[in-house]
């Protein structure tokens, strides 16, 4: 079967993601979060995403939107626009909800989402993650997952330069 028609949506704003995450806890379903720009999607994307998803019965993916994307990656970025990016996420089966937020962090979304499970792929410690200590203080947990080596957006684009030079 093909769902075509549900892969928008599953891109929500925040006041409509809220009321589905109270609909999906009401199942006493869990959920997970991930987030970053995704802005060329890569092998290293799908290995952590999976790993996320594989960590609740949900997961919610927050990407940084335009202007975020460009004040943390600089003024060439982002290559893809963030419903471009937001609609990619949502067309993978192992993503449930895709939101998009306009601040550099995802801080407040985590507070307002409340996940279950916060889940981050790096080389971070859990200290250094933004709203770990909010998930784990409303009794969450928080997984950091592996980065596949030899996958990153920057890489991609470097080497789609270099191509050109």
């Amino acid at each position: 079967m093909k769902a075509v028609n549900a892969i928008e949506k599953k891109i929500f704003t925040l006041p409509h993601l809220l009321a589905q995450l109270a609909s999906w806890r009401v199942t006493d379903k869990t959920v997970a979060f991930t987030n970053g720009c995704f802005d060329i999607l890569h092998e290293g994307h799908i290995s952590s995403l999976s790993q996320a998803a594989a960590e609740a019965d949900f997961l919610v993916v927050g990407v940084n939107s335009d202007s975020s994307t460009k004040r943390l990656k600089g003024p060439d970025r982002p290559v893809n626009n963030e419903h471009s990016r937001a609609l990619l996420l949502a067309s993978l089966a192992i993503v449930d909800a895709v939101v998009i937020f306009e601040e550099d962090t995802p801080l407040q979304l985590i507070k307002a989402i409340q996940p279950d499970v916060l889940v981050k792929g790096g080389d971070y410690t859990i200290e250094q993650i933004v709203g770990s200590k909010e998930v784990i203080a409303n009794g969450g947990r928080v997984v950091i997952n592996p980065i596949v080596e030899g996958f990153s957006t920057t890489g991609i684009i470097r080497q789609i330069k270099a191509s050109f030079s």
